[in-house]
């Protein structure tokens, strides 16, 4: 089992990024995936999840602004994220069928 992240990197306040989770060795369309982030000093924190059936849910200090969404031909997950704020700065990471990808870092920052 596998997943790998990409897509993060150095974006301004108010801009976008979108983020990619590709998962291997498990039957992706059956499993809920997760997105977590880990700020500096702080615990690690849902951000998003989206079940087998498409059902998605968010924490509070995204909803509105992030996105979830899978592509199961793909084996996929993606996080779309709009009007990011420095606050949103940290190491994002999926999880999926137990297994913790190794991260991609966002750093919002003029």
């Amino acid at each position: 089992v596998q997943l790998v992240e990409s897509g993060g990197g150095l974006v301004q306040p108010g801009g976008s990024l979108r983020l990619s989770c590709a998962a291997s060795g498990f039957t992706f369309s059956r499993f809920a995936m997760n997105w977590y982030r880990q700020a500096p000093g702080k615990g690690r924190e849902l951000v998003a999840g989206i079940n087998s059936a498409g059902d998605r849910n968010y924490s509070d200090s995204v909803k509105g602004r992030f996105t979830i969404s899978r592509d199961n031909a793909k084996n996929t997950v993606y996080l779309q994220m709009n009007s990011l704020k420095p606050e949103d700065t940290a190491m994002y990471y999926c999880l999926g069928y137990g297994t913790w990808g190794q991260g991609t870092q966002v750093t919002v920052s003029s």
